[in-house]
């Protein structure tokens, strides 16, 4: 396995003290890992296109791989309520996943919220129409010999019994999970059980963690959400919380999978504190 880090773990200061895309890219790089991933492209600049080319040449120039792509996207409510839109725009970003030369992507699925169209009473009432548009976006993005992903998280298709079901629902080759190991969590879900599950789908990983409070208990009050279940989560520095990420990858090495794993920080530590923390972590780990 080779480890990589997610542009996500350093949101809280980009754009901040001049910590920009050039910044942004260096830091990676002394950090010690082989690639990066880019949660959405933090454009500054008028161009998408040259911005785009300007991350691919940064990147080589450091010696980093474009390990995976991330966007948002909504195939229950779609754009304005019109699905086939959702997907127009989703296609876009494939573009952008070829642009920076990422060769895959991972799009969301749903928050389950139904906006433009009525809420649904649960997973099967709607999984067809969300794998509709996961199939055709798959199918552009294979014509470019990008895979595409659905992660684990939004609360909607959480469980790892639903990402299994979406899955084979859209049944294409090109498509697969983006596990991130974490996230069950946020579904009340055993992180080992629910890996083990998904661990024949995985086309890239990302490693969570987070500390955990039982909802039986006060609200422990600032930096901690609620799991879908009622439980208080807190974003952790891999190692320190309570996602078993040994055990984790074991799992996912042992049916296989042998490529990036990467590290998404989300706690209130300073991001360049928890990004080394946890990157120490994972190189003692792997």
């Amino acid at each position: 396995m080779k480890i990589g880090v997610s542009s996500y773990s350093y949101s809280r200061i980009f754009g901040k003290d001049g910590f920009d895309i050039y910044k942004l890219i260096k830091t990676v790089k002394e950090q010690g890992v082989d690639g990066i991933e880019f949660a959405g492209i933090p454009n500054g600049e008028a161009d998408i296109w040259e911005f785009c080319a300007l991350i691919k040449k940064l990147c080589a120039d450091e010696g980093l791989d474009i390990i995976n792509y991330c966007v948002g996207s909504d195939f229950l409510n779609g754009s304005g309520g019109d699905i086939e839109k959702e997907i127009e725009s989703v296609k876009r970003h494939v573009d952008i996943a070829e642009a920076i030369g990422s060769p895959q992507m991972r799009h969301d699925a749903t928050s389950g919220v139904g906006r433009n169209v009525p809420p649904p009473r649960g997973f099967d009432d709607v999984v067809e129409r969300i794998a509709h548009g996961y199939r055709e976006v798959t199918m552009y993005a294979a014509s470019k010999n990008i895979g595409t992903t659905v992660e684990n998280h939004g609360y909607f298709v959480q469980d790892s019994i639903r990402v299994e079901k979406l899955i084979n629902t859209v049944g294409h080759e090109n498509f697969g999970a983006l596990v991130d190991i974490g996230n069950f969590l946020c579904a009340d879900e055993d992180p080992v059980y629910a890996v083990g599950i998904v661990a024949p789908y995985v086309k890239h990983v990302h490693v969570k963690d987070f500390h955990l409070k039982s909802g039986l208990g006060p609200n422990p009050g600032d930096g901690f959400f609620k799991s879908r279940g009622g439980n208080y989560l807190r974003g952790a520095i891999a190692g320190h919380g309570c996602v078993p990420v040994d055990q984790c990858i074991s799992i996912l090495k042992n049916s296989g999978y042998n490529g990036y794993i990467s590290l998404e920080f989300e706690g209130l530590e300073h991001p360049l504190t928890g990004t080394s923390f946890g990157l120490n972590y994972l190189k003692r780990l792997v």
